[in-house]
């Protein structure tokens, strides 16, 4: 049995006037997705733990098979890995995101999807005047970034991620608690470095948002993660174009297989991702291909590029791997789903249940959900499930009983 879990980050959603009251994903056409839903078995997925914030990191990390209670200590880390920055000991890694701040409100929690090329200049000036024997930067991809703080530096400030407070004020979601004072100076500091930086001034006057500030966020110590091949005793690979899923694969013993055009937006190579996913079955038994899109329409709160990304993602990727898994002469179980919601009105995450269909090319499993939406998935036999525990319950049939 070979096993591929394809996941379109932030697809869930709730009901919208203008589409008589239905998600994004019931809006979509979806007809592969609709597929494994009417054709396998159906339910719903508890990917973030009561308590915790709904991130991605905490969803994905389940989705992959390590339960978040026990082996979560901050998103930043798994980036670090990822950008092959290694951690010691007392070592906080944080992310760094290049932000637009306009008139004291956080504007944008991109910076306009910033280029890799111009936010590394970015982050390198950043580090020439800020970087010092305690904190240090780092680039990363587009509006993505890293700065690691040394003895423990930050591990307990309170931080809020810039993509939940769009439109609000700075000064009422600057850090709080331990070490904050450093930390929003590091903010005010960057402010006056990026402020009338070449890159920036380029930017604004071809009309696109400034990285105009630093966000510190999503801070914590390196984890130390039981090896994929150990937990399930199989060989596994992972697709992304996130930093932060790649370092899950990284920390978990996973092969991280890096597709050309993947950019974790809207333009990603959908095809690309399924056609490596497809041929890296020969060589392992359980392959998680991750897409961004979906997740980034939602936060910038664009219903229509939102379903755009479902059906390219539904099209390309899932449609890709279905129609191959048909032809391959061992079985093949493939898990679709969500890792969270991303509303589109609320423009963040969210902690509610999301949607899961499992279908396995050799298994007669069926059950009453005939479409693959918040709704559908409901009249599955699937039930509510721990994430934490599906790759499990693929591995031991259980899915299908």
């Amino acid at each position: 049995m070979k096993y591929v879990v394809l996941i379109g980050d932030g697809m869930a959603d709730e009901p919208l006037e203008e589409l008589g009251n239905m998600t994004v994903l019931q809006k979509a056409n979806t007809s592969n997705m609709d597929y494994l839903a009417k054709y396998g078995r159906a339910g719903l997925v508890q990917t973030v733990p009561e308590g915790m914030h709904p991130g991605s990191d905490v969803a994905n990390m389940s989705i992959v098979g390590y339960d978040p209670k026990k082996y979560y200590t901050g998103r930043s880390p798994l980036e670090a890995a990822s950008m092959g920055v290694e951690l010691e000991k007392d070592d906080v890694a944080f992310r760094c995101n290049l932000i637009t701040i306009k008139d004291d409100m956080i504007a944008d929690y991109s910076s306009g999807h910033i280029t890799n090329e111009e936010a590394k200049e970015l982050i390198e000036s950043i580090d020439a005047e800020l970087g010092d024997n305690k904190v240090r930067f780092y680039p990363g991809i587009s509006y993505r970034h890293l700065m690691v703080g040394k003895k423990g530096l930050g591990a307990n400030t309170e931080c809020v991620p810039p993509h939940d407070v769009i439109d609000e004020s700075r000064f009422e979601h600057m850090p709080k608690g331990e070490d904050s004072e450093l930390i929003c100076e590091l903010t005010e500091k960057s402010m006056e470095i990026l402020k009338d930086h070449p890159v920036n001034l380029k930017r604004m006057e071809e009309g696109k948002n400034p990285g105009n500030s630093i966000w510190l966020w999503g801070q914590g110590y390196a984890p130390a993660f039981t090896p994929f091949g150990d937990l399930y005793g199989l060989k596994g690979a992972i697709i992304s174009a996130v930093d932060l899923v790649k370092g899950i694969g990284i920390y978990a013993g996973l092969d991280v297989i890096e597709v050309p055009g993947a950019t974790g937006y809207l333009d990603t190579n959908y095809l690309g991702k399924a056609e490596y996913a497809i041929d890296a079955l020969k060589d392992h038994d359980f392959v998680f291909v991750h897409v961004e899109a979906p997740d980034e329409a939602g936060h910038m709160g664009n219903m229509n590029a939102k379903i755009q990304a479902i059906e390219d993602f539904d099209e390309k990727v899932v449609g890709t791997v279905l129609n191959a898994a048909k032809e391959m002469d061992e079985d093949v179980t493939i898990m679709v789903l969500p890792d969270h919601p991303t509303p589109i009105v609320l423009r963040t995450h969210t902690s509610n249940p999301i949607p899961v269909a499992i279908y396995c090319t050799s298994e007669k499993a069926s059950d009453d959900a005939d479409a693959f939406n918040e709704d559908s998935v409901k009249k599955g036999t699937l039930g509510t499930v721990y994430a934490a525990d599906l790759v499990r319950k693929l591995i031991d049939g259980e899915w299908a009983q």
